[in-house]
């Protein structure tokens, strides 16, 4: 059996995770596999090798960002006490009013870095309103989380090469670029981003998209050493997924790397772990 670190899952409260699943859906056109509950993430993970996960939740507005990161800084601490290597990472909002002070918060709550959806929250990756979050985030040495890329014309607020202008204007900020550097778009990624110091990478809401060649190809044009594997719970399920990975052609060392080095590296975790 694999040791497994699952590097995207969204979780949030029972009495609000069936519309919040809905509403992804209904944002994606498609049918989440997941109920985008913490006890449901922890279940799907039963007896299947996972030591841990990267937990998010989005805050599609300023006055959700204080709760979002209150949840997942407990829902992290619950994982923890189950005995997981669970991280959290807090939500951010442009229009929150104090980027530091809240960031300062979630340090102090556990929280070890942000996650920040463009395009369900309507920002650009490069949008100067988020600047001072990533002079804040450089500054602490905390890593900002981005889902990327998008296959809907309307929907352009995650292009690779608007990362590809933060990193030049944020020489020392750590990022990662979701869904192997865009969610069908990974030509841009290969083009904008591979290559780049300071950006990591996840499978996610990528593999089911594409033949286990292709992803073998951009996996290996990013960097194995810098993609860990995710599901994007609740849109996937694990079982899914690490079918999925396990069919891409890669050497034993690279899926042990994928499935939970890396990951554990980024994230420092215990590394006697590390396989």
């Amino acid at each position: 059996m694999y040791k497994i670190f699952d590097a995207h899952t969204h979780t949030y409260p029972e009495k609000i995770a069936a519309k919040a699943v809905q509403n992804l859906g209904d944002f994606y056109d498609f049918v989440p596999e997941g109920d985008g509950t913490y006890d449901g993430l922890s279940a799907n993970a039963e007896n299947s090798g996972v030591r841990g996960f990267l937990l998010f939740s989005v805050a599609t507005n300023a006055h959700q960002v204080t709760k979002v990161n209150d949840c997942i800084a407990s829902l992290a601490e619950k994982s923890r006490r189950q005995g997981f290597q669970t991280v959290g990472f807090a939500g951010m909002h442009q229009d929150y009013p104090d980027f530091e002070g809240e960031i300062d918060r979630c340090i102090k709550l556990g929280l070890k870095g942000v996650k920040i959806h463009p395009d369900i929250q309507g920002v650009d990756i490069d949008d100067k309103r988020m600047y001072s979050l990533y002079a804040v985030m450089q500054e602490r040495g905390l890593p900002v989380f981005f889902h990327m890329g998008d296959n809907s014309a309307q929907y352009r607020f995650s292009e690779a090469k608007k990362l590809s202008r933060v990193l030049d204007d944020f020489p020392r900020l750590e990022v990662v670029a979701a869904h192997l550097g865009g969610y069908m778009a990974w030509d841009d990624a290969l083009e904008y981003l591979a290559g780049r110091d300071r950006i990591w990478y996840d499978t996610s809401s990528a593999l089911w998209a594409m033949t286990p060649e292709r992803a073998g190809e951009i996996i290996h044009a990013l960097g194995v050493c810098r993609v860990m594997f995710g599901t994007d719970f609740p849109v996937k399920k694990l079982e899914g997924e690490l079918e999925r990975f396990l069919k891409i052609p890669l050497e034993e060392k690279e899926r042990h790397d994928i499935l939970y080095n890396n990951a554990a590296r980024f994230l420092h975790l215990d590394a006697s772990e590390l396989q």
